[in-house]
């Protein structure tokens, strides 16, 4: 059936409508928007789809409103708006008309109606106050999208039509953003894993440019990662932490202190690293000229989180592609000494701010590089015999 007119309600509007419609609007172009509350109009028939008026609920029929008893809910007893109706009809195929990969479709769909649609969702039918989002309440898409409403006293003929008309291609950037940065993700996700498989056992993840990385790496379980470095736009090298969670701004390991906030020559002299350009005060992001130097101020930071932990820099797994830096050591015993020392820092603190790979559940890795001595790969459990008199933390 060819879907020649899109029905809504007339007067002010909201953000289930004005989303529903971003949707219907990409699927049927050439389908004429009407605002209304005629009931010959919002009656179903043939070429309409009518949504967030009609007080009923029928996709069959064509037709998706939430204002009716019983109202529509979803399997876990929370309530649609016309937004959460309209994107579990019609989102998948919204989804393939923004060429997501059909591997990604049911993913992408459920990602988006739980993050974005729920939400507006709940908001709508009172289920969900904005202000639950404290400071930033006045900053929630809904209550963004409702701003650009008529103001009270410009009662223009077509005032209510007008505005939802502008408000459309607002609305529709949100959406195509967000649904463009989920798939994004999960390409670079991919990319992502490659590249930890690339870097072994080494403590920096190399990729070819800026992009996500965190869930990778975290799914993965490459907790042995401290840093990544990247090739940035300009040409210059990028040198950035790894959030412990994805809501924390505490990171695995920050960049030495000594390099907070300083550019160019003082950051080369404090680093000694020749093109060295910049390290943010909070020591989450540095940038470098060239490779060669991302490569070494990465090396440096691995180095200086060990020593901030009062362990050896041989604790920590190398850079790929880079020999650990060797440390005075007259014999193996020496370095069996030291790696007894880890576990039993281990055993009894449970947890390192850090280095969070030295925890990582049954199994943790050193690289010790005395001369001829190398200690590698100890289990906790051998860990604890060892050290029959160390406490063991709970993880």
């Amino acid at each position: 059936m060819t879907i020649t007119h899109l029905v809504t309600h007339s007067g002010g509007f909201h953000a289930d409508e004005l989303l529903s419609s971003v949707i219907l609007t990409r699927l049927f172009p050439d389908a004429e928007l009407i605002r209304t509350r005629d009931g010959a109009w919002t009656t179903p028939g043939a070429g309409k789809i009518i949504y967030d008026v009609g007080r009923a609920f029928d996709a069959e029929a064509g037709i998706f409103d939430h204002h009716q008893r019983p109202n529509p809910l979803r399997e876990d007893g929370q309530p649609y708006s016309s937004f959460g109706l309209i994107w579990a009809q019609y989102g998948r195929d919204y989804l393939r008309a923004m060429d997501v990969p059909e591997a990604h479709l049911d993913d992408i769909h459920q990602s988006f109606d739980r993050g974005f649609v729920l939400p507006v969702d709940l908001i709508d039918n009172g289920a969900m106050n904005p202000s639950e989002a404290g400071a930033l309440a006045g900053l929630t898409l809904p209550v963004l999208l409702e701003t650009l409403k008529p103001q009270f006293d410009d009662r223009g003929a077509g005032a209510d039509d007008a505005a939802f008309m502008a408000a459309l291609p607002v609305a529709r950037a949100f959406v195509e953003a967000s649904i463009k940065g989920k798939a994004a993700k999960r390409r670079a996700h991919a990319m992502v894993t490659e590249a930890i498989v690339a870097a072994g056992e080494g403590a920096v993840l190399e990729l070819p440019m800026g992009m996500p990385f965190r869930a990778a790496v975290v799914d993965a379980g490459a907790d042995h990662l401290l840093f990544v470095i990247h090739p940035r736009d300009g040409g210059d090298w990028a040198v950035t932490t790894i959030r412990k969670e994805g809501g924390s701004f505490e990171n695995r390991a920050d960049l030495p202190e000594a390099w907070a906030g300083l550019t160019d020559a003082d950051l080369e002299a404090a680093s000694g690293v020749v093109g060295a350009k910049f390290c943010h005060n909070g020591r989450f992001i540095a940038v470098a000229a060239t490779r060669e130097a991302a490569v070494e101020m990465a090396r440096l930071a691995v180095e200086a989180a060990c020593a901030c932990s009062g362990l050896a820099v041989g604790v920590c797994p190398p850079i790929e592609g880079e020999q650990p830096p060797v440390r005075a050591a007259d014999s193996g015993a020496l370095a069996d000494r030291i790696a007894m020392l880890a576990c039993s820092v281990q055993a009894v603190c449970g947890r390192y701010s850090f280095a969070p790979h030295l925890c990582r559940h049954s199994e943790a890795y050193w690289d010790f590089s005395s001369g001829s001595a190398q200690v590698r790969r100890f289990r906790s459990d051998m860990q604890r015999d060892l050290l029959s008199n160390a406490p063991t933390a709970p993880h």
